[in-house]
């Protein structure tokens, strides 16, 4: 998917690192990350399809309860969301965890790349895919999803145009299950779009993209069909679809419930729940592997946790951004949201590939080495004066709110370690808290935060995924800033 995933709960700490998850899971894949440590790149309990029971239920503990359920809106690309739409939609390509891809043959037969004189790609669509409703899965959707998602029309509230720009026209080819792509330019990441596909009548008006979906799910296409909310309890419920025309889902159904991260724990050890993500505490693993039946299982994941500076705010000015990140001890916070797990404190150096990953290169510079002598000067420079224990410039304290979720013990120590370092150059940090089903979508989208943390979660195409987040915002012809997921807004 062109679009990536946020989560407010930890699974990496500024570093390559493992995502644990309590549950049931066996070894997969191995490789290397950091000084040597060894690590699995899959641990799911690979198990025969005849060998599993049918019925039952997964209860499923996530980080929020989602309310734009468009995942690509620029409110919908939670791992909350990805969690059930997953299940629910559309999904052309099946990714390994070598990020090796396949089409998927529930949804297409086949994608037949031709390079010249442009770039062409020729869809062959599984006939028998159908939505919700009963309306086949046709040319018209793809085309659709296109004129949305291209850029073009800022009425969309997009997450990400990447890919979607470079796409020349969608048309119909030979009959309504062929569909022809034609790139005006080249795109090699090109498998990442249409994932997840969402149906003609969510993209045809701005008015059904934005509205359509939210607190709602009114079509689907997948093993599993929407089946309840339950706003008091925030849980999710979907269920074996019947009409499903692949191989029928084993289970009858699953439960997400958004739990902040000790409840959600606690939920596991009394038996409430059965997969919870623990992030990268020690005294979460604990817990988890002492509940009866409990099974901690532990692989490295292409996700990355980081720091956001709004640029538009009091922190505006380059040389303060710069002076603030010096200021910050990336190794040390590591550290401290790794202590007590087995695993290296590597911190990450480069914006778009893992340590573990062909081509790695750390070009951190001096903004990513810890310098606090190197960040007073500069907000000396930038006209900064210290005063006590705090600068100021013309009577105003250099003052910057730290927003975090609630319920969320590592971006709790994280604000509180940020606070320290940051107080020893003058700049005073207040951590405000906020309610984590509105972290998104009332602060780090719009804006309204000085730095917040918060993790990124990798998909099989690094470098086009990650030009949503790093994309030059623009204003439109109504002079708001189009960010796509740009939430630095520099």
């Amino acid at each position: 998917m062109s679009q990536v995933q946020r989560r407010a709960l930890s699974v990496l700490v500024l570093i390559a690192v493992a995502a644990l998850a309590a549950g049931c899971g066996s070894s997969g894949g191995s490789g290397k990350v950091g000084a040597g440590t060894a690590v699995k790149a899959l641990d799911i309990n690979a198990t025969p399809r005849d060998q599993l029971k049918d019925g039952g239920t997964v209860r499923w503990v996530v980080d929020e309860f989602s309310a734009q359920w468009n995942y690509n809106h620029l409110d919908g690309g939670t791992s909350a969301g990805a969690t059930v739409t997953t299940a629910l939609m559309p999904s052309i390509f099946l990714v390994d965890e070598n990020a090796a891809l396949r089409p998927n043959p529930d949804y297409l037969v086949s994608a037949k790349v031709t390079a010249k004189p442009k770039q062409v790609i020729t869809y062959k669509l599984n006939p028998k895919a159908r939505w919700s409703d009963g309306t086949p899965i046709t040319w018209k959707d793809y085309a659709s999803q296109w004129k949305a998602l291209r850029g073009k029309d800022s009425r969309y509230l997009i997450g990400s145009s990447t890919g979607w720009e470079q796409v020349e026209s969608v048309v119909r080819g030979a009959d309504d299950y062929e569909v022809i792509v034609t790139y005006a330019k080249p795109f090699s990441d090109w498998q990442s779009l249409f994932n997840p596909l969402y149906p003609a009548s969510t993209n045809d008006t701005p008015e059904a993209f934005n509205k359509s979906w939210v607190n709602r799910i009114p079509t689907t296409a997948g093993p599993f069909r929407f089946g309840s909310f339950d706003k008091s309890q925030k849980t999710v419920t979907i269920v074996r679809d019947a009409k499903w025309w692949g191989k029928p889902a084993k289970l009858d159904r699953i439960i997400t419930r958004a739990l902040e991260t000790e409840a959600g724990i606690s939920a596991f050890v009394n038996g409430e729940v059965d997969l919870v993500d623990l992030g990268p505490d020690a005294s979460h693993v604990k817990r988890a592997a002492s509940a009866q039946g409990g099974v901690v299982r532990e692989a490295a994941g292409p996700d990355f946790r980081h720091f956001t500076i709004n640029g538009t705010g009091i922190l505006s000015d380059l040389s303060v951004r710069t002076a603030v990140a010096m200021g910050i001890n990336r190794s040390a916070i590591a550290e401290a949201d790794l202590a007590g797990l087995n695993w290296s404190n590597v911190t990450l150096g480069n914006h778009f590939l893992m340590n573990t990953q062909t081509g790695y290169k750390d070009n951190a510079g001096t903004v990513g080495a810890y310098n606090p002598g190197a960040a007073k000067k500069l907000l000396d420079q930038a006209g900064w004066t210290q005063s006590g224990t705090v600068r100021k410039q013309d009577g105003k304290t250099l003052k910057i709110r730290f927003v975090i979720p609630a319920g969320v013990p590592t971006s709790k120590q994280e604000g509180e370690l940020a606070q320290a370092m940051l107080a020893q150059i003058g700049v005073k940090v207040i951590i405000d808290t906020v309610p984590i089903d509105d972290f998104f979508a009332k602060y780090v989208n719009t804006g309204n935060f000085d730095i917040t943390p918060f993790s990124w979660i990798g998909t099989p195409f690094p470098i086009s995924s990650g030009k949503s987040i790093y994309v030059n915002p623009v204003k439109d012809k109504k002079g708001d800033l189009q960010i796509q997921q740009n939430y630095a807004r520099i």
